[in-house]
């Protein structure tokens, strides 16, 4: 089996001069170029195991990078959208996948930041784009507040929500200060909260102790400055660039974010699109079950070489 080579670092420009950086896994010359996009607290980190599995393979060259305000990456100019992220996604495949065939995979907000390119840039999708997985992610209707029927608890769970980052985002320094002096993501309530929110009642400590760091070192302008745009995407009906491809939709049946509910739309709304729902898992399905992850994407790489040979 070939062995994966080490990770080299690349940066990418977006089209209001912010610096995203990336990392690529696997031989330059590879058929197919896998790009991942991470969700909202998280840093390409959050793919290291499938990028480690897949540039294993010797025909798979993966391409990880951190959203705009993550991990390494800068702020830009704003006002930070979805619409922004998919614009993010695609300067990175025109910079860092310039050519052949280019498979997509996204977890949670990265998920939405697929469907906002797909939705704004069909062509795109259409020109290079060989499959898609869709992992515990929406498109849209994410905000109880105003959701029609949402039970009252769920809506107001939502304002408290709104309040609490509303806060935090005008008092980022203040809160991260704040942040500084509590338990770290190894200690206290942090693993126990992280789990219970985020991941399935077997999930390894391990797995879970992996999403806590990545979140308590994800700057709070981004985890308090993303809500909002989360709160307001909304891509339901606009997704026909990718209703003609081959898309892994994959969700934990206990995600408490983005619960099945969101990728039963999703298969409803793309008629290629195939439905996994792994038992007694959370939102953080691709930490928790990587392999549950890698697996599908294998698949769609390998559906990708055979329609370039």
């Amino acid at each position: 089996m070939p062995v994966a080579t080490a990770s080299t670092t690349l940066t990418v420009t977006a089209d209001d001069g912010a610096e995203l950086a990336g990392y690529a896994d696997g031989p330059e010359d590879a058929p197919v170029t896998l790009v991942l996009a991470h969700g909202w607290t998280l840093d390409a980190s959050a793919w290291q195991q499938q990028a480690d599995d897949l540039s294993r393979d010797g025909a798979v060259r993966v391409v990880r990078y951190d959203q705009r305000g993550h991990g390494r990456s800068g702020n830009g100019t704003g006002p930070w959208s979805i619409d922004l992220l998919g614009q993010d996604l695609a300067a990175v495949i025109e910079q860092a996948a310039p050519s052949g065939p280019v498979v997509l995979g996204g977890h949670s907000m990265g998920g939405m930041t697929i469907m906002a390119l797909a939705a704004a840039r069909p062509g795109l999708i259409a020109d290079r784009v060989a499959g898609v997985l869709l992992t515990s992610t929406s498109a849209g209707r994410l905000d109880p507040r105003g959701r029609p029927g949402a039970p009252l608890l769920l809506r107001v769970q939502g304002h408290v929500q709104s309040a609490f980052f509303g806060y935090c985002s005008r008092t980022a320094e203040r809160s991260e200060r704040i942040r500084a002096h509590l338990p770290g993501p190894e200690r206290g309530l942090n693993p126990f909260l992280v789990k219970r929110y985020l991941y399935g009642p077997r999930a390894p400590r391990a797995a879970v102790l992996a999403g806590a760091r990545m979140i308590n070192e994800c700057p709070m302008t981004a985890v308090a400055d993303w809500y909002p745009p989360l709160m307001r995407h909304d891509k339901a009906g606009a997704l026909g660039a990718l209703r003609t491809l081959p898309v892994e939709v994959v969700v934990g049946s206990g995600d408490r974010l983005t619960p099945v509910v969101h990728s039963r739309r999703l298969v409803d709304e793309l008629p290629q699109a195939a439905l996994h729902i792994e038992p007694d898992c959370g939102h953080m399905l691709l930490v928790e079950r990587p392999d549950v992850v890698t697996t599908r994407l294998r698949k769609l790489c390998r559906i990708a070489v055979q329609g370039s040979n």
